[in-house]
C-alpha cells in the first residue's frame, strides 16, 4: 500500500545510468515523432506499439471504463498522427502525449456527463497468505472511497504522482496549470486524504 502522508522523498538527483537511459529514450521519442509529421507510417506505428501500454494504464486512471479508454486511446494517437508538426520539443515526447490523452478522456467524460473516476484497485500478488490479502483488499477499498472525496484536480494530481510516478513538472503541462498549483493540489489532497482515512484505514497507511 502506498504511504500518501510520509514525507516526499523525491530526490532531484539521479543515478547517471538513468539520466542517460531517460535521455536516450526521450531523443527516441523525439526522432519518431519528427518522422510521423513527415508522414512516416513505419515511425507511427512504432510509436503506437511503446505508448499502447503506457496511455492505457493513464488513461484507466481517469476512468474504469474500458469503452471510454479504447475510445480516448484512439483519439489521442489519432491526434499524434494529424498533429504530429506541433511538437516543438519543449517538453518530453510523452508529456505532450499524455496531455493530449488527458484532454481527450475529459472530454469524452463531459460529453457523457460521467464523473472522472479512479483506478487505484491495483491486483493483489505475491501476498503471503489469505489474511493480509483481505487486510491489502480492505485497504485499497477505504483509499478509494477517501480519493472519491477529492476534488477531480486533488484527485489526479495524487493519482498521477503516485500511481503513473510523474513528476510536478510533467503534471503540469498535462493539467495545463503551474507547477505551483500541482503543489498546492497535492498539499490539500494529501491532507483531506488524512481526514477521510482517519479512523476508517490508519493502520493501513
Amino acid at each position: 500500500m502506498l504511504r500518501f502522508f510520509a514525507q516526499d522523498s523525491r530526490s532531484t538527483q539521479a543515478a547517471p545510468a538513468a539520466i542517460v537511459t531517460r535521455s536516450t529514450t526521450d531523443e527516441h521519442d523525439a526522432r519518431l515523432i519528427e518522422r510521423v509529421a513527415g508522414g512516416d507510417m513505419s515511425a507511427f506505428e512504432s510509436l503506437y506499439r511503446t505508448y499502447h501500454p503506457r496511455l492505457t494504464r493513464f488513461l484507466s486512471l481517469l476512468t474504469q471504463r474500458q469503452p471510454i479508454v479504447e475510445e480516448s486511446l484512439n483519439d489521442t494517437m489519432l491526434a499524434v498522427w494529424r498533429r504530429a508538426h506541433t511538437y516543438n520539443g519543449q517538453s518530453k515526447v510523452s508529456t505532450w502525449m499524455f496531455a493530449i490523452a488527458y484532454r481527450t478522456a475529459c472530454k469524452a467524460l463531459r460529453s457523457q456527463d460521467l464523473p472522472v473516476e479512479d483506478a487505484t484497485d491495483e491486483q493483489i500478488s505475491d501476498a503471503p497468505g489469505p489474511e493480509r490479502q483481505s487486510a491489502a483488499r480492505e485497504a485499497q477499498a477505504a483509499l478509494r472511497r477517501a480519493l472519491a472525496g477529492l476534488s477531480d484536480e486533488q484527485r489526479h494530481v495524487i493519482e498521477l504522482t503516485y500511481f503513473h510516478e510523474l513528476p510536478y513538472a510533467d503534471i503540469a503541462q498535462i493539467m495545463q496549470c503551474p507547477v505551483d498549483t500541482v503543489k498546492t493540489r497535492m498539499f490539500h489532497g494529501r491532507r483531506r486524504l488524512r481526514a477521510l482515512l482517519t479512523g476508517e484505514a490508519g493502520d493501513w497507511l
